[in-house]
């Protein structure tokens, strides 16, 4: 296969009932141009509102964050387990990485990223196939990938990704509603079926990451966090594979959603966040503080439940039917020593021991009533307190349960 480089791509928005051209991603002379289309301009939806609001003419991203491009776009790219799937499938075909621009990966995630964007042209496979997929073969075939082996298996893995982010495999499909049948993610549901996200173990995971998340879910749910469904699939031999819904998805619906990375390209892969930035942007890009409640409670939880994994792309916002913007569900909510064992978004300026202290003076920077603060953090200290239960429900290992308890207990 010869690479010839992108340098025009249509961005389309299927946020409502139809599909929109939302503008053009143009790279010249080593940078990324993008302008939006007349006729979204007119639709007054803010996609992205700090970084690429509504305006006419040509914008050009002033920083390199993300190679040029803005975060909104920034957020379909495909990172860790996802890249590394792109960056093997393009050198099986000759190409070499290197040599791929952001708008190339752009047309590779096509129609199959998250959220409600679509780029054409799209360099994305499909297939009208639609088989069962079996989760212990995926999961094989993904260690057989880690492993820098297999590259057989790497297309197909790579069209049951989408464009899913984080560094464990995963893969994006179609759950039948009693969960027992799994097929492929294609757009449009088969009847009967619902879209979900399951994970499978990296090589450094504890072999029941699957049950630990599972039951991090249930905790969370326990402790009043809005979370989307989650299942633990079974697995030959283990405790199971962790699987979540969709909320980017409703039904045939996709939904726009924007992690806060993207919203003001903020560095996910080092620690640079304050939770104290994570409820002012809550603050002002839902203007409610319902919301801003929401971002407290999962604060909270996190420091809490040890969940120091708490970077820029774990918080999302979506944009709901109605134009408003929302603190999107819960999600990779797990047991983590974080880098260098800190969170990776501190409280209050305290990153390697926060406590109840920290997010009290947090709820008050934000005009928080003392009492409903204190109220939160009293319910998730109770759910956290019964982990043994989730853990016990979820099929949690006793060494896990154990490693888990002496750190959120201790």
């Amino acid at each position: 296969m010869s690479y010839s480089a992108t340098e025009l791509l249509h961005v389309y928005c299927h946020h409502g009932v139809k599909k929109t051209l939302v503008g053009r991603l143009a790279f010249k002379d080593r940078r990324i141009l993008f302008e939006y289309a007349p006729e979204f301009m007119s639709s007054g939806i803010e996609l992205s509102p700090f970084k690429l609001p509504l305006r006419q003419g040509v914008q050009i991203c002033d920083d390199m964050m993300f190679d040029g491009l803005f975060g909104l776009f920034n957020d379909s790219l495909p990172d860790g387990w996802g890249r590394l799937l792109l960056d093997r499938t393009v050198e099986a075909h000759g190409i070499n990485r290197r040599q791929l621009n952001p708008l190339d990966r752009l047309a590779y995630v096509g129609h199959g990223g998250m959220g409600a964007l679509s780029y054409a042209p799209d360099l994305s496979e499909t297939t009208g196939d639609n088989p069962p997929l079996l989760l212990d073969k995926l999961a094989e075939e993904a260690r057989i990938v880690l492993e820098g082996e297999g590259e057989i298996v790497i297309e197909e893995l790579l069209r049951l990704n989408g464009s899913s982010s984080g560094a464990r495999p995963k893969i994006v499909a179609q759950v039948s509603e009693n969960r027992k049948t799994i097929i492929h993610g294609k757009e449009a549901l088969d009847d009967g079926f619902e879209h979900w996200m399951i994970k499978f173990a990296s090589s450094t995971d504890p072999k029941d990451i699957g049950a630990i998340e599972y039951a991090y879910g249930l905790m969370a749910q326990e402790a009043g966090i809005e979370m989307p469904d989650t299942h633990l699939f079974p697995q030959a031999g283990g405790v199971g594979y962790f699987g979540v819904k969709r909320f980017d998805r409703i039904k045939n619906r996709r939904v726009h959603m924007h992690s806060l990375c993207g919203l003001i390209h903020a560095d996910h892969q080092t620690p640079s966040l304050d939770y104290e930035t994570v409820l002012k942007v809550t603050q002002v890009l839902t203007k409610n503080m319902v919301e801003v409640t929401k971002a407290f409670r999962l604060a909270c939880f996190n420091v809490f439940a040890h969940n120091r994994d708490d970077h820029s792309k774990n918080f999302s916002y979506i944009l709901n039917s109605a134009n408003e913007w929302q603190l999107a569900p819960a999600y990779d909510l797990t047991f983590s020593y974080g880098p260098a064992g800190e969170h990776s978004t501190m409280v209050m300026g305290e990153g390697k021991s926060p406590d109840q202290s920290h997010l009290i003076a947090l709820a008050d920077k934000f005009g928080m009533r003392k009492s409903l603060a204190l109220e939160i953090v009293d319910e998730v200290r109770a759910s956290i307190a019964n982990w043994t239960t989730h853990a016990s429900a979820a099929g949690v290992t006793v060494k896990s349960t154990k490693e888990v308890a002496g750190v959120i207990f201790g």
